[in-house]
């Protein structure tokens, strides 16, 4: 793990690694890990968002849908070429979830010199979300977010995933980038094949 690890390291170099998934796939879970490990930091588009809408008072996400494009890239783009992030590798929670939304993504992340080299998608079926989601809410561990009081939000942010994010995921697919991972199992299983997944796409 450590020697995969390292090499995933040394191949990203200041690259970025974006990961989507269902809600409650464990994103933002691995997410943290991969970014702790090989010394990136994490963005994610989920976070950058909520606090726009804190800030602003606007709750246009609160009903489970995504933001529109052009307000997306007002909001999340400028971050690949801030300051905080310059000559730092990057892990990306779901930035850029709206089908035609990619093609900008990739172009600001490479212009900010974040290029990215590689797209996991955790694969879980909408089964296993909502019963993540039921134990979630009945241990109460994931916070106040409306989209996890509310059942209709989301069932809405399911529906939004396969209608705009799946796309995404087939327009890297056709670039070589993504890798599917079984995110069926336990934290360290899952990050397991997370990390076998990258450091497969190094040899290709």
């Amino acid at each position: 793990m450590e020697e995969k690890i390292a090499a995933i390291k040394a191949w990203l170099g200041t690259g970025s690694i974006n990961i989507f998934g269902l809600p409650m796939s464990g994103k933002d879970t691995v997410g943290v890990k991969l970014a702790n490990l090989i010394g990136a930091k994490f963005l994610s588009s989920g976070d950058i968002i909520r606090e726009y809408e804190s800030k602003q008072n606007d709750h246009m996400s609160d009903n489970g849908q995504l933001i529109p494009t052009n307000k997306f890239y007002d909001i999340v783009l400028p971050y690949f070429s801030s300051e905080e992030v310059k000559d730092t590798a990057l892990v990306l929670s779901s930035i850029g979830r709206w089908s035609g939304e990619e093609d900008e993504v990739m172009k600001s992340a490479k212009n900010g010199g974040h290029e990215i080299k590689a797209v996991v998608h955790l694969n879980l079926s909408e089964d296993d979300v909502r019963e993540r989601w039921a134990v979630a809410k009945t241990l109460g561990d994931r916070g106040l977010r409306g989209d996890d009081a509310d059942p209709v939000v989301f069932e809405t942010r399911i529906e939004e995933f396969h209608e705009k994010t799946m796309p995404v995921l087939k327009h890297y697919e056709e670039l070589g980038k993504l890798i599917n991972v079984d995110a069926n199992g336990t934290r360290e299983e899952v990050f397991e094949r997370v990390i076998d997944g990258l450091a497969g796409q190094i040899v290709l």
